[in-house]
Formats: C-alpha cells, sequence, structure tokens
C-alpha cells in the first residue's frame, strides 16, 4: 500500500465514479494491481469497490474478454411487463371501437376516457381490485407507453359521402396521374380560402415576444373581408394567390386564372392543356352558367383545351391547393391583420416548397347573382364535352378559332 495516501485514495475513488461499465472494472483492476498485489477484498476496504466488480476487472484484463452489461434487465420491471394480462385489459377497454360500440356497451359512455376512468374500468368491468391496481398516474403512463395519448379531435370524417365518391375519386386519380405523365398538360390546383376579416381580431393566434399581442376582447363585425383565391401550379409547385376586396363570384376565379395564364405561359410554349383540380362549390360549380361561359371563352382566348376535374362533395380538403391555405394560416397566426396591406404582405412572406408565392391585389367590383339565360346556355352547353358518367365532376372544353 506504498503511496496510497489520503490525497490518492481520494482522487482514485473520484476517477472511478466518473467512469462506467468496462472501463471502470479496468481502471479499479489496474489499481488493485498496482498498488494492492490485486487483492480484492483490500480493494474494498481501502476504496469501498465492491470486491465482485474488482475480481470481475481482473479477469477481464487477464483474459483479454469484456464481459457485456445488460443494464436493461436490472431494476424493476414495468407494471405492464409484470402483469401482461393488465396491459391486455386495458387495450380492450382503450381501443376506439370500445368506445364506438353501436350497442353503447363502452364502459366509458357519456365520459371521458382519463386514467382515472380506465382505472375505476378495470375494477368494474375486469374484476381487478383496487388494491391489485398501480396509482392512477401510473396507469396514465402505462397508457402513454401503449400509445393511447391525448390527442387533438380532429376532423376527419366528411359530413356526408354521396353515393358515386369512390368513382370520382378514382376518376381524380386517373385523370392527374394522365395530365402528370403528358408533357404537354399543365395541372393546377384552385380553390379560395375562408374570407379573412380585416381588423384587430385575435383570430385565437399566439406569437413570441415580450409581451402579448393585443387583440379587441370582442370581435365586432368586420368593416371589411378579403377573399384569397389560390391557385398551384402542380407542374412547377409555384403559387399565385389573388386577393379580392369585393366578392369571390365566378367572374373574380376566371379572372385570377386568366392573369395566371398571362404572367406563366411563356414557362409552357408547347401546352395543348390544361388540367383545372378544383372543388364543387357554388361559384365554379360546371353547371354554374356564368363560370362555364367565362371558362368556354378562355379556352377560345388561350387555345387550351381545358379540363375541369372536380374532387367529391364534402372531399375540397382533398384538393391540392388546401395545404397552402394552412400553411399560411400558421404562418400568420398570431398577427393583427388589421389593414389590407398587412394581408397582402404576410401573405408575400409565407412560402411553400421553399418559394415564396405571387400575391396580387384585385380591387376590382363584382356582383353577385351573374347568370346565363337558358336559352343563351345551350350554345355554351354544347361546347362542353362531359364525362359520360360522372358529367358533374369531370368536363372537358375544346377551344374554337376566335
Amino acid at each position: 500500500m506504498d503511496g496510497l495516501t489520503k490525497e490518492v485514495i481520494a482522487s482514485f475513488k473520484d476517477a472511478a465514479r466518473k467512469l462506467t461499465g468496462p472501463k471502470r472494472r479496468a481502471f479499479e483492476a489496474q489499481v488493485t494491481l498496482d498498488y494492492l498485489d490485486g487483492n480484492i477484498w483490500k480493494a474494498e476496504k481501502v476504496f469501498g469497490w465492491s470486491h465482485h466488480t474488482v475480481a470481475l476487472g481482473l479477469n477481464e484484463l487477464r483474459t483479454g474478454i469484456t464481459c457485456l452489461d445488460n443494464f436493461s434487465a436490472r431494476g424493476n420491471r414495468k407494471t405492464e411487463a409484470k402483469f401482461p394480462e393488465l396491459e391486455a385489459d386495458i387495450r380492450a377497454l382503450a381501443e376506439p371501437e370500445s368506445q364506438t360500440d353501436s350497442k353503447f356497451q363502452s364502459p366509458f359512455l357519456y365520459t371521458r376516457m382519463t386514467a382515472k376512468a380506465v382505472r375505476q374500468a378495470l375494477i368494474d368491468q375486469k374484476g381487478w381490485t383496487d388494491e391489485e391496481l398501480p396509482h392512477v398516474n401510473t396507469i396514465g403512463e402505462i397508457l402513454n407507453r401503449l400509445g393511447i395519448k391525448l390527442r387533438p379531435v380532429q376532423k376527419t370524417k366528411p359530413l356526408k359521402k354521396i353515393k358515386g365518391t369512390d368513382a370520382i375519386f378514382e376518376n381524380v386519380r386517373q385523370e392527374n396521374r394522365a395530365a402528370d405523365d403528358d408533357p404537354d398538360v399543365i395541372r393546377i390546383s384552385m380553390d379560395a380560402k375562408a374570407k379573412v376579416a380585416v381588423g384587430d381580431y385575435s383570430r385565437d393566434g399566439e406569437s413570441r415576444g415580450a409581451e402579448a399581442t393585443k387583440a379587441l376582447d370582442h370581435d365586432p363585425e368586420p368593416e371589411q373581408k378579403l377573399v384569397p383565391q389560390g391557385i398551384l401550379d402542380l407542374t412547377s409547385c409555384l403559387l399565385s394567390i389573388f386577393i379580392a376586396t369585393s366578392n369571390g363570384t365566378s367572374d373574380f376565379i376566371v379572372d385570377c386564372l386568366e392573369q395566371w395564364w398571362e404572367a406563366n405561359k411563356v414557362r409552357y410554349p408547347g401546352a395543348c392543356r390544361l388540367v383545372i383540380n378544383l372543388d364543387n362549390g357554388p361559384e365554379n360549380s360546371s353547371h354554374r352558367t356564368q363560370f362555364m361561359h367565362r371558362m368556354v371563352r378562355f379556352a377560345d382566348a388561350t387555345g387550351l383545351e381545358v379540363k375541369l376535374v372536380y374532387y367529391p362533395p364534402y372531399h375540397s380538403k382533398y384538393n391540392p391547393i388546401e395545404h397552402c391555405w394552412g400553411v399560411l394560416e400558421s404562418h400568420w397566426n398570431g398577427t393583427l391583420l388589421n389593414s389590407i396591406a398587412t394581408v397582402v404582405g404576410w401573405a408575400g412572406t409565407m412560402t411553400w416548397k421553399g418559394t415564396r408565392p405571387i400575391v396580387k391585389l384585385i380591387e376590382t367590383t363584382y356582383h353577385k347573382g351573374v347568370r346565363i339565360a337558358k336559352d343563351a346556355f345551350r350554345t355554351i352547353e354544347s361546347r362542353l364535352q362531359r364525362h359520360d358518367s360522372l358529367p358533374k365532376y369531370d368536363v372537358l372544353t375544346r377551344p374554337q378559332p376566335v
């Protein structure tokens, strides 16, 4: 034990505490060899090291074989590992199917599925006793480990599903695939965002700052609402946003389309067809006389075949442009959109696929209720080539020389 002063012993003990696993065993074994002639009992007495650990370290030094630690096998096992039947019972209670039992046999009828409710259901429904079950906090941890977590309610169920929904979706897939495979076809997605109220409205937004942004404590009727209309070029992934200070009518929609084409036609010198994905809203329905009248004129003016491919009713969220609106809402969330310039400015600073959109303000006044008389519309209808089985959801217009 020559040279083992109190200071040296303290240094060795401190160094050993900073090591783990094989490195710690090798260090303790080497110190024991150098200062204690390899005596494991002296190492335990002088340094407080476990003689089992030192003995294993000496064997590893002697043989050159390092033992692998199985830390996962140590300590107290998780409750669901000790009682597999508990996990099975929790899953049976907590799976979504049990909550939507058409026979109203769910243990959570008219109650939320909390950890406390699950624990009580285990007692009432599965025969467990209060003494057998862990604390409610542990039940909550087990639910989290099983992936049964608190989640926000998602808006994923369509309001309705009409009889032809599946056929319409299949048609959308086929037409989009054909358009994307044809270099002479451009495909765009077009739709309007919900109207934007101009004013100091909170819109339940959040923003980072030393102080909270202050909005009106009540939401009065806005003096002005803006109508964002988007066109997503699915061929180039470029986004264009048109913001109307008037109404989102059929004329506004087609005016936006005409401006978009005028700005982008140089990109597609060989284009012969434009495929437009859109929903069957009232202003751009394939039976909206003014809308179809303007689309026929657009086809004639541009020389493009125009194919309208509609998504099924109540499924407009599948239209690609809807993803852009989600990004925009997240982008300006927490901002007071209290002027037209602010709305336009924030729309212009969002990014889609790494690129900022082209944003234009449309200050034209659009009047609602513009229609084409039935007799006059017959001529327009004769220009429309409708799908045999889906006439409302797939319409082709071929151009005629002006």
